[in-house]
């Protein structure tokens, strides 16, 4: 397994949220990632279908993973989310995040969200890029 591989994954177990949602890391790069989910009755909405915090927190979670795969502490300043489908409960949820431009303060990351191919919600996120070392956070408080 690779440093950057064990990284992420070390990352995704210490977030009790993440874990909570089912939240799985399929594949890391320094520029991408993918993550999957599946949905299940406690992630459903009033509606009886996937609730939109769902999808959000794993596009979130693409988001914030490759945006900090750099070693960079690097913190989330503006969000959208553009939902296309719904989904329902059982539904395997692919999401496939990507750097779309870099400076040296400011990154932009665009996430796709799948259903067995089709596209189901957009989001796009900007970082601020600090100058904090992802090594320094004590992962033990």
């Amino acid at each position: 397994m690779s440093a950057l591989r064990s990284r992420a994954q070390a990352l995704l177990e210490d977030d009790p949220y993440v874990q909570s949602q089912g939240i799985e890391l399929v594949y890391i790069d320094e520029m991408s990632s993918v993550l999957e989910m599946t949905i299940t009755a406690d992630q459903r909405s009033f509606l009886r279908s996937a609730h939109g915090g769902c999808l959000f927190s794993l596009a979130d979670t693409a988001f914030g993973l490759t945006s900090n795969c750099k070693g960079t502490v690097s913190v989330g300043i503006d969000t959208h989310m553009a939902y296309i489908r719904g989904c329902q409960v059982g539904d395997r949820i692919r999401a496939e995040a990507r750097e779309v431009s870099r400076s040296r303060r400011t990154a932009i990351y665009r996430v796709d969200l799948f259903r067995e191919g089709d596209v189901v919600a957009t989001f796009t996120g900007t970082v601020y890029i600090t100058r904090r070392n992802l090594e320094d956070i004590d992962h033990t408080a």
